[in-house]
């Protein structure tokens, strides 16, 4: 008798909501509904997919990795160190949101870049030489930078914000490998 209860009381939901949309009207959506309709989850995503990223990087060692095939001179407080202020740039962008995209767009701008820059395009210049981190870079990366643009692009984003935080990405991307260059010569030795 129970289970015939709950399945006429599951079909009058399954019907109310997919044929009449009077659940639309309901109490509770409206309620949810700013919830709903705000797609910030995806920054916060991508923050967790940074996350991810750090650990396979450091799991498959892109230290050796970065030092013999980008001869980047990297050591482990480097990777912890710029990881660490990427992971809170990409904290901030989350919690800013949509309120202000140009900003917040510019941590999914950096991730793809990220993933073309320092994994696919080494992996492939290096004749299919395993980049660590590409795995969370393609899986990952790419589909969350795509769909936060795209979201951006449909809520009615203008381009030019779109383009800021593109370049703003690549930026921030830069900003690290031009420290490890720079960091060697007299000018910004103590």
């Amino acid at each position: 008798m129970r289970l015939k209860t709950h399945l006429s009381k599951f079909i009058f939901i399954t019907t109310l909501l997919t044929e009449h949309h009077c659940w639309r009207n309901l109490p509770i959506f409206n309620t949810l509904k700013p919830c709903l309709m705000k797609p910030d989850y995806i920054f916060w995503a991508a923050l967790a997919a940074f996350v991810l990223h750090i650990l396979e990087e450091y799991s498959y060692d892109w230290k050796t990795w970065a030092q013999k095939i980008m001869k980047l001179d990297v050591d482990w407080t480097t990777f912890f160190v710029t990881n660490l202020t990427v992971l809170f740039f990409g904290l901030c962008c989350a919690e800013v949101g949509w309120a202000h995209p140009t900003f917040s767009l510019i941590f999914p701008a950096w991730m793809a870049v990220y993933a073309l820059w320092f994994h696919i395009v080494p992996y492939v210049r290096s004749k299919r030489k395993f980049s660590p981190g590409m795995i969370t870079g393609i899986f990952l990366f790419l589909p969350i930078s795509i769909g936060s643009f795209n979201v951006a692009i449909n809520t009615g984003i203008p381009t030019k914000s779109l383009i800021i935080a593109v370049v703003c990405g690549i930026l921030l991307l830069v900003f690290p490998v031009f420290l490890l260059k720079t960091k060697k010569l007299d000018f910004f030795k103590p």
